[in-house]
């Protein structure tokens, strides 16, 4: 399995230069092979090395950062025209669609830059690399990480490393090929029901409660409101030093649940069955206008419920999924994915499904046996069924019988 360790390179004044200036040259032949690229129509690889790599070379990159930027700008192509074909920038003729089909792709001046083993180096006793720049190798730049990362990297790493600028700090983020350990056979399924005001709810009681980042969430959207107001030097100053913090926030939180939930179920050797959730941005319900009395004012008697689409854009829910789906795999501890139609109108009980079983987001009342239960922990003991149910049915012959 693959995962990505993130170091921070530690440089003097002139190995900052040099990396600094590195980043800037390499993304803007990135922006020069692009737009080549996009008069020829967006050739193969191999096309495209032969209308750019000698120029590159003309311009003073090394063999292999000027292939290493050729196939950038043909992985971000590719990345681009799958997101079309998905569908993820609008139906054909729409206004977003057109305006990333119209323009060669442009690279941010600090943008990621691919090294492989020839252009760096780890030296990890001593806790330094040395990388090519366009001013020539640098060597002996300090870095550092978790003691965990650190480990990581010196058992796992295998491949590429990219480099990046973030903030005005250099950071090396390095592919490790960590062993995946045995699936087990599970005694039983953990069903995880995802949502807004309870983040995760699992069938064996954990619920995680979203109360208390949804108030973190909504003081940082305020006060990025207010700074951004005063439009003065040390406002963007101050925003631009709380620039990220709301997500590396969301980040830590995502991982802390996912931790706790996996290894609940490696503790007691189930599985855990995670509702799909594909799709979801395109389903929230668009903002009705309030209804208004005859003074033309709202009336708070018949409000509709608040709009979910600005909450659910800053719902890290795909997030929460991957690192559920990864630190499973680790573990090995079985996850599969669930329809998560109706599983919160669904009895657990019974099985009976109907509109009015959900009284209110927390309350669940079935109409066919009477249960009452919190309607989140309801649902997951739905989802974690219906993962038994999958379950089984993967691991049932689809092969016919022997006559």
């Amino acid at each position: 399995m693959k995962i990505v360790v993130q170091v921070k390179l530690m440089p003097d004044a002139a190995q900052e230069a040099a990396l600094s200036a590195t980043l800037r040259t390499v993304n803007d032949l990135a922006c020069w092979v692009s737009q080549v690229a996009f008069e020829h129509g967006v050739p193969r690889e191999y096309e495209l090395r032969k209308h750019t790599y000698a120029e590159l070379k003309a311009r003073g990159i090394g063999a292999q950062a000027a292939q290493h930027t050729i196939k950038k700008v043909r992985d971000a192509y590719t990345a681009l025209h799958a997101n079309i074909k998905a569908g993820n920038l609008g139906r054909p003729g729409s206004q977003r669609r057109r305006r990333a089909e119209s323009k060669p792709i442009v690279f941010r001046p600090q943008a990621a830059q691919p090294y492989d083993d020839r252009c760096l180096s780890w030296q990890y006793d001593a806790q330094t690399v040395s990388i090519w720049t366009t001013a020539g190798r640098i060597k002996n730049v300090p870095f550092t990480g978790s003691p965990d990362a650190l480990k990581t990297l010196r058992e796992h790493r295998r491949g590429e490393s990219d480099l990046i600028e973030r903030d005005g700090a250099f950071y090396l983020i390095a592919t490790c090929e960590v062993p995946e350990a045995e699936e087990y056979e599970p005694d039983g399924f953990v069903g995880v029901d995802l949502g807004i005001v309870n983040i995760a709810t699992a069938s064996t009681g954990y619920r995680a409660a979203g109360r208390k980042l949804n108030r973190y969430r909504r003081r940082q959207l305020a006060l990025r409101a207010k700074l951004q107001k005063k439009r003065t030097k040390s406002a963007k100053r101050r925003l631009k030093e709380r620039s990220r913090r709301e997500q590396r926030h969301v980040k830590n939180t995502n991982h802390v649940i996912a931790k706790r939930i996996v290894a609940e179920a490696e503790r007691t050797s189930s599985g855990i069955a995670l509702e799909g959730l594909k799709g979801i941005r395109q389903r929230v319900r668009p903002a009705r206008r309030p209804a208004t009395t005859l003074s033309g004012r709202p009336s708070a008697a018949v409000l509709p419920p608040k709009p979910q689409r600005a909450t659910l854009h800053s719902w890290a829910f795909a997030q929460l999924g991957r690192f559920l789906e990864y630190k499973a795999r680790r573990a090995g501890v079985p996850l599969v994915l669930v329809d998560p139609a109706y599983s919160g109108r669904e009895c657990a009980e019974c099985g009976h499904i109907e509109k009015g079983n959900r009284v209110s987001q927390a309350l669940f009342l079935c109409r066919g046996c009477g249960v009452v239960a919190h309607a989140d922990r309801n649902a997951s003991h739905v989802l974690a069924r219906r993962g038994e149910d999958v379950w089984n049915a993967g691991r049932e012959s689809r092969a016919p019988a022997t006559p």
